[in-house]
């Protein structure tokens, strides 16, 4: 099948036919074009632009004067109490029987002309965007996304940092369980890290609560929280505020749009992961992986402008800041402490004690003066508990009734800490010593895992197990042996052929730098004339001689 040539290319083959001798009729027959063709290509060398459709009637055109009426009220109309398009479809029904036109067709026409109606009253100019430049090594932008991920088969909602560059375009992401202060420390520290400066001109915000305290009226005037202020001072952030409301976003539109192509790219499937910490590996995997795309029409990948952009950073201060908030918390009767509305376990000695607490983006710390007591991955949901096993076990053991039904086991069996060894091992020593004397040897287990490597107590476990030993002692006592057959197992280090000593002490080394010393040892046999003369068994001494 032919395709026909574009009408231009057939104006250009005629004209030149025409000059060849070939008639009108021979070149129509020719191109399969009619005679009228063929002299309008002898007139001009290009043809007529297409004459363009008249627009199609819709049944919208007669209430299109009523709502161009109610978009010029809105015009004097308190901000908050203009039409929107769900109220103009209403009103069009209720006021103007306009049963046939759909909510859709009216949500459009609003969306365009209202932009028009204000520029046609003199409200404001056309809305239009300036191109910019940037010079490598000055400017930063940086935001806060939503993503959903799964974390040990839970999906939960998580929020995406970035740290842009505006010149190369090169971005530094991290996923936190939260978009708190806490996680917006943690996701400059990581950045500054990973870009190897800081920018030496302004980095753009968002007026968001981990920063800006308040916003001051119409301006760029901020009120910034303290420890921000603090931080921004330690690393040298030079902050720029971006106006509230969609404005602003078109301010730090690159980061706007990198958030964006990153979750499209890399978390579409919903990646699923055992860990915030194994999904941010994976991450800066994706983001090394990410310099060698071009950005746009750009001649260079985003790696290439990095490299001229990076000598150009501020060097980041080493001295680290502390980015965790400091908590004060009290140990209820329950052994748990509450912080942000979700509850988390200590151990069972604290109860009633003040403690504090070191709350990170994705885990928190809990200490008693400088010493560290416990420690727990943070929960993503409200009004969660989090409890560690291993903190009640002193309760336990003189309340073993309360083991079977406690919350504690039950997250521990969720989480992989309480294998079905246990579970069986706990059943045979019920039923060979009774409910409370085999839970109570059950804690005692529990116990030993303070002491010996868990694999080495499930070794041992399962071997007492075999052999009817339904003990602790015979569990301490096979999981010992387990431990030492893997360390006589284990691989014996590396020995040096001169079988020379691999630690160099000061001394030898020093002494090592001086001329070799000839010289005899010293003799003391010279003060042996000192000595006394040993006398016989019964000599007694001479007159006026010291006994």
């Amino acid at each position: 099948m032919t395709h026909p040539q574009p009408k231009a290319e057939v104006f250009a083959a005629i004209r030149r036919d025409s000059r060849a001798g070939l008639s009108g009729r021979q070149i129509a027959i020719k191109y399969r074009v009619s005679r009228n063709t063929v002299a309008e290509a002898l007139r001009q060398p290009w043809p007529e632009p297409r004459k363009k459709m008249a627009p199609r009637a819709s049944r919208l055109d007669e209430f299109k004067p009523l709502i161009d009426e109610m978009l010029r009220a809105d015009l004097d109309a308190p901000r908050k109490q203009r039409h929107t398009a769900k109220r103009i479809f209403a009103r069009l029904v209720d006021e103007h029987q306009a049963m046939e036109i759909s909510y859709q067709i009216v949500r459009a026409y609003v969306a365009h002309r209202r932009g028009e109606i204000r520029v046609e009253a003199g409200r404001g100019p056309p809305e239009a965007f300036i191109p910019q430049s940037h010079l490598p090594g000055v400017e930063a932008e940086v935001d806060f996304g939503d993503v959903t991920v799964r974390i040990a088969g839970e999906q939960v909602k998580c929020f995406l940092f970035s740290f842009r560059l505006s010149y190369s375009g090169k971005a530094v992401h991290r996923v936190l369980a939260t978009g708190g202060q806490e996680a917006f420390f943690e996701g400059h520290v990581h950045a500054f890290r990973v870009l190897g400066g800081v920018p030496t001109g302004k980095v753009r915000y968002d007026n968001l609560k981990a920063a800006v305290s308040a916003v001051l009226g119409f301006t760029r005037a901020r009120t910034e929280s303290a420890r921000w202020t603090a931080f921004r001072e330690h690393y040298g952030v030079e902050a720029f505020y971006c106006q509230p409301g969609i404005k602003g976003a078109h301010e730090k539109g690159g980061v706007e749009g990198d958030i964006g192509w990153f979750r499209r790219n890399h978390l579409v499937p919903i990646p699923e992961v055992g860990s915030l910490d194994e999904l941010n590996e994976m991450i800066d995997r994706w983001d090394e992986a990410d310099e060698g795309r071009r950005i746009g029409a750009r001649a260079r990948t985003v790696g290439e402008y990095f490299a001229i952009e990076r000598p150009l950073l501020w060097t980041v201060s080493q001295e680290p800041f502390e980015t965790g908030l400091l908590l004060p918390v009290r140990a209820d009767r329950y052994s748990q402490i509450t912080v942000r509305t979700n509850r988390y376990s200590v151990p069972a000695r604290f109860i009633g004690r003040q403690l504090r607490v070191i709350l990170h983006a994705s885990h928190l710390i809990v200490y008693d003066g400088q010493q560290v007591v416990a420690e727990h991955d943070r929960l993503f949901a409200k009004g969660g508990r989090r409890l560690e096993l291993d903190h009640y076990l002193e309760v336990l053991i003189r309340k073993p009734g309360a083991l079977p039904g406690a919350t504690a086991l039950e997250q521990a069996r969720a989480a992989g800490k309480f294998p079905p060894v246990h579970d069986t091992w706990w059943a045979a020593a019920c039923k060979a010593h009774g409910d409370r004397d085999g839970t109570r040897a059950l804690i005692e287990v529990l116990l030993l895992a303070r002491h010996l490597p868990t694999e080495h107590l499930v070794t041992g476990l399962a071997a007492a197990l075999r052999a009817g030993a339904l003990t602790a002692d015979a569990v301490a006592l096979e999981a010992r042996k387990a431990a030492e057959e893997d360390e006589q197992a284990a691989p014996e280090p590396a020995q040096h052929d001169n079988h020379e000593a691999t630690v160099t002490f000061l001394t030898e080394r020093r002494l090592a730098q001086l001329p070799r010393d000839t010289r005899p040892l010293p003799s003391v046999a010279a003060y042996d004339q000192l000595l006394k003369r040993a006398r016989p068994p019964g000599e007694r001494p001479a007159q006026g001689e010291t006994p």
